[in-house]
Order: structure tokens, then sequence, then C-alpha cells
């Protein structure tokens, strides 16, 4: 292959909104660049991202059919809504869908395949067609260096004494831990998988940010670790005439607060009240988008306090099921995210400048609030030591981040660190095609 050749990509990523959106972006950044993308997943899920793509990305959506399990039928074949408890079926099933992985493997023979920490096999099958895989982390740097550590180092500390679980969140991870799946090596997919792709691994950040955490990922996982930067979709402009925007739009600058926890989780009855409760004793404007599992059936005036809405009155709007993220993220009257701190969350918040109020829930949400801290672009809620969430704390931390002086120092540092990722444009991304030319041009994929 000579350098001006194509490449064909076949990606690969977990059923995962936070998973899949990146790896559209990415796609559609690398067919700007003399790629040609296949990008695989469930019918669940391609059917809501055909409109994201238009004709100008060369990129082509590949089916992958999971095998039909009980109480799994195929719309069921995506993480979006999944009710919790079918969440180990579905894993089942995307670990059974092997067979049909590899057909398409042999049938669209790419030059590359880039994939998702959960699914080990998929490289390795790969490899039996002579085809190299390149693993895409699309949670935090951070993550991956303490969950390395934690395998290749146990009973050490870890030598970044202020990312940390506290005693209420160990416990949650360890239940989330026994469904995730662990080999009889003991080994978490994610080491797996990270030692099954070639000499570099692709994580979705930024140096300013993690590059500590990114030299401990190389040192430990003996891989050249490339950063992708933000890859955050750009904000939906179309939906300008919307119920929300309008209502935001009628707001002051930097007045109102977003709160979203992500596609996957879904608060505790607990959660819920003293959410609601600490936005009406923060008196900020919010937009909080509220979801329920597929299947059940709207009960958001029920599950919300009683007379809530009537309460908040024209500061609040409460929205069932979805909202369009980034363009309330980069709507000027935002001036805070209430978040779960999801990795995908946390990244656009950095991008759009808006200070982050973490409320982390389970698996890496915790660690990226640390961070979070950490770069100073957000405060947490911290909760009371039995885990649990408390409606005074809510509201004085979402008034001390958008209103009060003392948050004007997170405020600066979330301006900042957006007008950084603005001026360094697609830098990363030019550093990736780089190294994915250079891999398929010469070979030698699995020794740095």
């Amino acid at each position: 292959m000579d350098a001006n050749s194509r490449i064909s990509v076949l990606m690969f990523p977990w059923l995962a909104h936070g998973h899949i959106s990146p790896f559209l972006e990415l796609a559609k950044k690398l067919s700007k660049r003399n790629f040609d993308i296949y990008l695989l997943s469930t019918p669940a899920n391609l059917s809501s991202i055909k409109q994201k793509i238009g004709e100008k990305f060369s990129i082509q959506l590949v089916e992958l059919h999971l095998p039909t399990l009980p109480n799994l039928p195929p719309q069921y074949h995506t993480t979006n809504g999944l009710p919790p408890n079918l969440m180990p079926t579905l894993k089942k099933a995307f670990d059974m869908a092997n067979p049909n992985f590899a057909k398409i493997l042999k049938t669209l023979k790419p030059d590359l395949l880039i994939y998702d920490f959960l699914q080990p096999w998929a490289p390795k099958v790969a490899l039996e067609h002579n085809i190299p895989g390149v693993e895409f982390i699309s949670s935090s740097a951070t993550m991956t260096a303490y969950m390395l550590d934690k395998y290749k180092n146990p009973g050490t500390g870890f030598p970044f004494p202020e990312i940390y679980y506290r005693n209420y969140e160990n416990v949650l991870v360890a239940k989330l831990r026994e469904s995730s799946g662990i080999d009889a090596n003991g080994k978490t997919r994610g080491i797996e998988s990270m030692e099954q792709s070639s000499k570099i691994v692709l994580i979705k950040t930024f140096r300013e940010i993690e590059g500590k955490y990114c030299g401990y990922v190389s040192k430990l996982g003996g891989k050249k670790v490339v950063p992708l930067g933000p890859l955050v979709q750009n904000p939906d402009y179309e939906c300008e005439d919307s119920e929300i925007i309008q209502w935001l739009n009628k707001k002051g600058k930097n007045s109102t607060v977003f709160v979203s926890f992500g596609s996957e989780y879904f608060l505790s009855e607990e959660d819920l009240e003293e959410i609601a409760h600490g936005l009406a004793l923060s008196n900020v404007n919010f937009i909080w988008v509220v979801r329920f599992p597929m299947g059940e059936s709207s009960r958001l005036e029920e599950a919300l306090p009683l007379k809530f809405l009537q309460k908040v009155g024209g500061r609040g709007m409460v929205v069932e099921g979805w909202a369009p993220q980034a363009r309330i993220l980069g709507h000027p009257s935002t001036g805070g995210f209430v978040s779960h701190c999801g990795w995908s969350s946390v990244i656009e918040g950095m991008k759009f400048g808006v200070p982050i109020i973490a409320m982390p829930m389970q698996l890496d949400q915790p660690i990226n609030a640390r961070l979070i801290e950490e770069v100073g672009v957000g405060v947490e809620a911290v909760r009371d030591k039995n885990g649990r969430l408390q409606r005074e704390k809510v509201a004085s931390v979402i008034k001390q981040v958008v209103l009060e002086k003392e948050g004007e120092v997170v405020r600066k540092k979330a301006r900042e660190l957006s007008e950084n990722i603005r001026l360094k444009g697609d830098e990363e991304i030019d550093v990736v095609v780089e190294e994915l030319v250079n891999l398929e041009l010469h070979g030698n994929y699995y020794s740095l």
C-alpha cells in the first residue's frame, strides 16, 4: 500500500450511546482524510444515527445482528433506555454475535479494525484474517490508568492520591463488576482488550488535562497512547425553534444549569427527590432531563415531589427522555452542568466551557469527578458517608458554581480550557491519522 491509497477501517463500538457517539465523531474526521469507514452496530442503534451522517462523509453503516435471547427483543439491542436488569443479557447476546462479526470481517476485508474495550474477542477474530486491531478507549485515561494499576500492582496504592473511590463507591463498583464479565484468569475485559491491541491505543482525551495519566497507561500497558481530542458532536442548530431552546433564550447569560445523568443511568427515587428539592432550594434556573427505562409508561408527574413544578414555576423546565445536550451546553444562558460524570458528558462540558456540578453514580464516574476537581473545572456535591445525596448540599454547590464569588475560579478555569480546546482544533486528529497510516504502511503492528 502506498501513502496515497485510501485505508478502509471497520469501527466497532460497544452498544452504548456514550461509546457510539465518539466513534462516530472519529469516523467523520477520518472520512475527510483519505479513510473509508464502516461503522458496525445493531439496527436499534444505527437507526438513530443515520441522520447524523448525511452524504458528505464516506461512512457506511453495517448491521450486526445479535441473537434474540429471552426478554431481549431486537429493540433492546442497545443500552439506551435498557432496563438495568437486562444489561448482563445484552452483554451475553453481544458476545454470542462473534460468528456474525467474523462473517462481516470476511466480507468487508477492511485494512484496520478500531474496536471498543468490551469485546476482546473482536481483535482476535480480526487477527485470524490478518487485520490489525486498534483499541479505542472512550473512557478517561485516568480511569484506564487506575484500572491498569489495580491489575498490575495489586495491593499498592495508586500513585496519584487525588484519584480514589470513596467507601460507598467501592461497594457499588464491586457489585457492578460482578455482572461486567471477568475471564477465567481474572482479567477484566478492559485489560485483555488492551493486550490485544496493536502497538498503539487511542483514547478520547487531551494531554492538557490527562497527560500524566496517559503516560502511566503507556508505561503499564506497553502501548503508545494517542489522544484523540474531545470528539464532541457539533450542536444541533436545527432544534433552534424547539420549546427548550426558546425557553432558554429568555434566560440571562450563564443563569441556568443543565441537569442530565446520561442515557443509561436511572435515578433512584431517593436521588430524584433530593435533586428536585436541591434545585428548588438553589433558586437557579434549570433544564432537567429525567429518564425511565424502556417499556415503562410515563410517570414523570408522580416521580417528582408533590407540586414541584408549581413551586419552581418559570425558572425550571423538566423534560422526559431526551434534550439536545450539545446545543444546551453551547447556549450562552447555560452556566452550569449537573452531571453524573460519564466521560462523554465531562468532555462536552469542558469543550463548551460549562463548569460541572458533579454527582457521580457508578463505574468510572467517581474517578472522573475527582479528575474534574483536580483540573479545576467543577465541584462535586459530595454524598454523605452512606452514599446519599443531600438536598442542601446539592443546592449549595449549584449556587456556588453558578452564582457566587467563590465559584469564579471554577468558571474562569472552564472558560480557559474551552478556549484552549478551540484553538487546538483538530491537532490531535492529525497525529492520529499519521499513526494509523504508519501502522498500515509499515506493518510490525504489535511491537513498539
